[in-house]
C-alpha cells in the first residue's frame, strides 16, 4: 500500500518526489534500502515503553527534520548506519522478540515505512506478535498516518513547536505545526488513551512528548494550550527536561545551555493546571 510513495517519495510533508527504487536520495538521505544505525533492547524510554525487559528499539538512519540540537545527530544528520534488505529487517523484528522485548520501537521510521510494512508481513508469518511503537518527531503527513491504522499500536510523537518560525529556525521546516497537530489528532483517533497490561506495559494508545527548550517556555505553554484546545490533554504527556546543547545548538545563544529549574516548573505547573497526567513527567530536578 506504500509502494507508490516509495517510487515517488512523498512519505513526509517535504514530498521530495525522488524515486527511491532507483536509489535516489531525498532530503532525509534515505535511499533504496533501509539503513539502520542500531537495534537492541533500550531501557531509557518512558516506563510503559521500556518496562523491565526493555524496548526493542530500531534506530533508523536519517531524519525528515534537521534539528540543530539533535541528541542523535550522528544517526539523523550524519547518516551513520548499515544497509539491510527487507528480509533482514524482518529477522531483526524476530530477533528482538526472541530477546523478550516488550515491543518494537521504531525511531524515525517515516522514510522506511514501505520497507517496514513488508518486513512486518514476513515476520508475522513467522510468529511475530509484539506491539509496534511509532516513535516520531511529529513531522508527518496525516494521509500517511491514516494508512498505519491497525498496524501501529502505540504512537510516541514529539510536539516540538507552537509556531513555524521557531520550527524554521531550529529544524529547517516552515510547516511543522499544522502537520504535527493533524497527525497527532489522527493518532489519537486511531489508538485512543494509553492502555497498559497488568505489568504496566503499553499495549495501545498515545503518548505525546515535549522537550522543553531553554529560553522558550512560551513555546511550551502555547503547545500545551494547543493540545488542550484539541482535547489532547486526555492523552498521556511526557514532559522532558533533559535538553542539552548538542550538535549545532551552541551557534544559537538562546539554546546554548541546559534548561533551569524555574523554566521546567513553569511549564510543568501549566500542564498540571490544564489537566495533563503528571505520572510521566521526566523531571531531572526531582
Amino acid at each position: 500500500m506504500l509502494e507508490e510513495h516509495h517510487t515517488k517519495c512523498n512519505l513526509c510533508p517535504r514530498k521530495c518526489g525522488v524515486n527511491r527504487k532507483e536509489n535516489k536520495q531525498g532530503v532525509c538521505r534515505a535511499e533504496r534500502d533501509v539503513k539502520i544505525a542500531s537495534f537492541n533492547l533500550h531501557y531509557g524510554e518512558e516506563p510503559p515503553i521500556s518496562g523491565i525487559n526493555g524496548s526493542g528499539t530500531i534506530f533508523f538512519s536519517g531524519c525528515t527534520l534537521g534539528c540543530v540540537f539533535c541528541q542523535n545527530f550522528p544517526i539523523s544528520q550524519l547518516f551513520h548506519g548499515t544497509y539491510y534488505n527487507i528480509e533482514e529487517l524482518a529477522n531483526i523484528l524476530l530477533y528482538l522478540q526472541k530477546k523478550k522485548a516488550h515491543n518494537i520501537n521504531l525511531v524515525s521510521p517515516t522514510p522506511y515505512l514501505y520497507h517496514f510494512v513488508k518486513a512486518l508481513e514476513i515476520a508475522k508469518a513467522k510468529g511475530f506478535n509484539l506491539p509496534i511503537v511509532y516513535n516520531t518527531s511529529g513531522y508527518e503527513r496525516v494521509e500517511i498516518i491514516r494508512k498505519l491504522n491497525g498496524i501501529v499500536d502505540v504512537y510516541l510523537p514529539d510536539f516540538k513547536y507552537s509556531n513555524n518560525e521557531i520550527a524554521r529556525r531550529y529544524s529547517g521546516v516552515r510547516d511543522y505545526v499544522e502537520n504535527a497537530l493533524k497527525s497527532i489528532i489522527e493518532m489519537f483517533k486511531q489508538v485512543g488513551k494509553l492502555k497498559l497490561d497488568k505489568n504496566g506495559i503499553a499495549r495501545k494508545g498515545l503518548i505525546i512528548r515535549h522537550l522543553i527548550l531553554p529560553d522558550n517556555t512560551e513555546n511550551s505553554i502555547r503547545i500545551l494550550n494547543i493540545l488542550k484546545e484539541n482535547n489532547l490533554n486526555q492523552a498521556y504527556l511526557s514532559l522532558m527536561s533533559q535538553y542539552f546543547p548538542a550538535h549545532k545548538a551552541s551557534n544559537f545563544k538562546e539554546i546554548s545551555r541546559k534548561i533551569n529549574f524555574q523554566e521546567y516548573n513553569i511549564v510543568k505547573e501549566h500542564a498540571l493546571n490544564l489537566g495533563f497526567n503528571k505520572g510521566w513527567f521526566q523531571d531531572i530536578y526531582s
